[in-house]
C-alpha cells in the first residue's frame, strides 16, 4: 500500500516578546493559517503547537517523532533563540527540514514605524543564527524560502518544490525495490551494489525468483485474464503491422499470454509490497521463462502509469530515477538516447518498455513484435510520445568513489513524427542547444545509458532532491 507523506508546519517565536507586547503572539500565530494553502494535497500537511520556548519544543519533536514526519517547514514568524531550533536539529535529524521567512510588508513605514510592526516583520532576523548553529550541532544546514507575502508565485513555486521532494525522498522510505532476473549480459552501467543502494536511498532492495512469478502466472483466472484484456482494448490502440518489418499483427493470444502476465506482475508487486521493480530474463530457446520475460511490456507499462514504476534490463538506479520523477509530478518513463535530427535539432528518446502512458500524447499505440532487438522472444510493444510541451531528463549512476550521482536536464517535446516501431520514441529538444552539443555534454556526465522521461521542468524539485538526499547532481543546461 503506498503510504502518504507526512508533512508537518511548525510555527516559532519568542516567548518574552508576548509579555511584553498584547497581542503579537495571536498575531503571528496567523502566519501558520496563511502558508497553509502553498502546499498541495500530496501529502497529510498539518500545524503543531505554536513554539516559543525549549520546553514547548521538546513536547513538538516527541510528538513528530511519533508521528514519523517525512518533513517540516520551520515556520519563523519573529525573532527567536537558536535554542528553540536545536531539537529538531538533534532529533529529528533525518528528517528534510526548511527554514521558511516570509515578511508580511514588502517594506517597513519608516516613517511611522514601531518596535510592535518591526517584530511582526522580523522572520528573517533568526534565520542565520539557526542555520548557523545546524552546522554546529553537526547537522545539515537547512535550505531557506525568504520572500515577502506580496510574492505569492514565488513562494508557491520554491515551497512546492521543497514540498515535491519531501514526498520524493518519502517515497523511499520503508520501500522495497523488486530485483527479478539479472543484469543485461555486459551492460557494466546497469550493476549496482544493493546495499550501497539502501545506504544512499534507505530502501530495501529485494530478490525474486522467476519461479515466483511462473507460479503466480499459473494461479491466474480466467476470468482476470478477461478483465485484464479489456483494460488493455480500452487503454490502447491495437494496431496493424507497418512499414517495419519486425511487426506483426497482435492476435487473441499475445493478448491474453500479456493478460495473464500482466496480472501475475500485479500479484508480485502486491504479494511483495514492491514500491518499483528492476527486471530482466533472457530464456534460451523459446523456454518458458524466455517467453514471460518477453511479455512484461504490457503489464510493466500499466504498472507504471499507476505509479509503481519498473525498469527494464535490471536497472535499478533508474528504477529509483523513474519513482523521483514520479513523486515529483513528471510521471516517468524508462528511455534512452535514440537517433538524433540535425534538421529538426532533436534527438529521439525512448525505449521498448517499460513505460508511463499516464503522460503519453494521444492514445498508446499497441504493436506485436517479430522479435525484440538484441533480446530473446517476441511480444508486443508500446508505441508513444511524450505529451508536447516542457519535459525534464534525469538519470543516475554510481561513479569511482561509491556515491550516486543524478545527471538532469529539461527541453522540450516536440510533435512530429515518429518510427512506426512498436517502441516509445519522443522528439526532445533543448532550447538554446544544439542537439549534438547537448547529447555530448550529456554523455561526459556519466550518466547510465537509461533515464526517467518526464513531463513539465521539474530541474528545481530535482535540485531540491539532490540536497535533501546528500546526492551529487549535475545539470545539462
Amino acid at each position: 500500500m503506498r503510504r502518504k507523506p507526512v508533512i508537518a508546519i511548525v510555527p516559532l517565536g519568542h516567548y518574552i516578546y508576548f509579555e511584553q507586547f498584547e497581542g503579537l503572539r495571536e498575531e503571528l500565530m496567523r502566519k501558520a493559517g496563511e502558508f497553509l494553502p502553498y502546499l498541495e494535497d500530496s501529502a497529510e500537511i498539518f500545524v503543531t503547537e505554536y513554539v516559543d520556548t525549549v520546553e514547548r519544543a521538546f513536547q513538538v519533536v516527541r510528538s513528530l517523532r511519533q508521528q514519523d514526519v517525512d518533513g517540516v517547514f520551520m515556520l519563523l514568524t519573529t525573532y527567536l533563540p537558536s535554542s528553540l531550533a536545536a531539537p529538531f536539529a538533534n532529533y529529528l535529524g533525518d528528517v528534510p527540514q526548511v527554514l521558511v521567512g516570509i515578511q508580511p510588508l514588502a517594506h517597513l513605514d519608516y516613517a511611522n514605524c514601531t518596535t510592535y510592526m518591526q517584530l511582526v516583520n522580523d522572520d528573517i532576523c533568526a534565520m542565520p543564527e539557526i542555520a548557523g548553529v545546524y552546522g554546529r550541532l553537526g547537522r545539515a544546514i537547512p535550505p531557506c524560502i525568504v520572500a515577502a507575502s506580496q510574492q505569492e508565485e514565488d513562494i508557491r513555486a520554491k515551497v512546492r518544490a521543497w514540498q515535491r521532494a519531501m514526498v520524493a525522498k518519502a517515497a523511499f522510505k520503508y520501500a522495497q525495490f523488486g530485483y527479478l532476473g539479472h543484469t543485461y549480459e555486459g551492460m557494466y552501467d546497469m550493476h549496482t551494489d544493493p546495499t550501497a543502494f539502501s545506504g544512499a536511498f534507505r530502501a530495501h532492495v529485494k530478490m525474486l525468483e522467476m519461479c515466483e512469478l511462473d507460479k503466480l502466472a499459473q494461479a491466474v483466472s480466467a476470468e482476470d485474464i478477461a478483465q485484464k484484456i479489456a483494460v488493455i482494448r480500452e487503454t490502447f490502440s491495437i494496431q496493424d503491422p507497418s512499414i517495419d518489418p519486425l511487426t506483426d499483427y497482435v492476435r487473441d493470444e499475445d493478448l491474453e499470454w500479456s493478460a495473464r502476465m500482466a496480472c501475475a506482475l500485479d500479484a508480485m508487486v502486491e504479494k511483495n509490497d514492491l514500491t518499483a521493480l528492476a527486471y530482466y530474463y533472457k530464456g534460451e530457446g523459446g523456454n518458458l521463462y524466455e517467453r514471460m520475460g518477453a511479455a512484461l511490456i504490457l503489464g510493466n507499462t500499466l504498472l507504471t502509469s499507476s505509479g509503481i514504476p519498473l525498469a527494464g534490463e535490471a536497472d535499478l538506479k533508474t528504477a529509483a530515477t523513474m519513482l523521483i520523477m514520479n513523486r515529483l509530478g513528471g510521471g516517468g518513463s524508462f528511455a534512452e538516447l535514440h537517433p538524433f535530427d540535425i534538421e529538426g535539432n532533436c534527438v529521439l528518446i525512448g525505449h521498448d518498455g517499460p513505460h508511463n502512458i499516464a503522460i503519453s500524447q494521444g492514445k498508446p499505440i499497441l504493436r506485436k513484435l517479430k522479435k525484440y532487438h538484441g533480446k530473446s522472444g517476441s511480444g508486443i510493444g508500446v508505441e508513444f510520445s511524450l505529451r508536447a510541451g516542457d519535459i525534464s531528463m534525469l538519470s543516475m549512476n554510481c561513479q569511482a568513489n561509491g556515491r550516486f550521482k543524478l545527471v538532469a536536464a529539461a527541453g522540450v517535446s516536440l510533435p512530429g513524427a515518429i518510427p512506426q516501431t512498436g517502441n516509445t520514441n519522443t522528439r526532445v529538444a533543448i532550447p538554446g542547444m544544439n542537439v549534438c552539443e547537448f547529447i555530448r555534454r550529456w554523455c561526459e556526465a556519466g550518466p547510465t545509458h537509461h533515464l526517467a522521461l518526464g513531463t513539465g521542468n521539474r530541474l528545481l524539485e530535482i535540485r531540491c532532491f539532490a540536497r535533501l538526499m546528500g546526492l551529487d547532481l549535475e545539470v545539462i543546461e
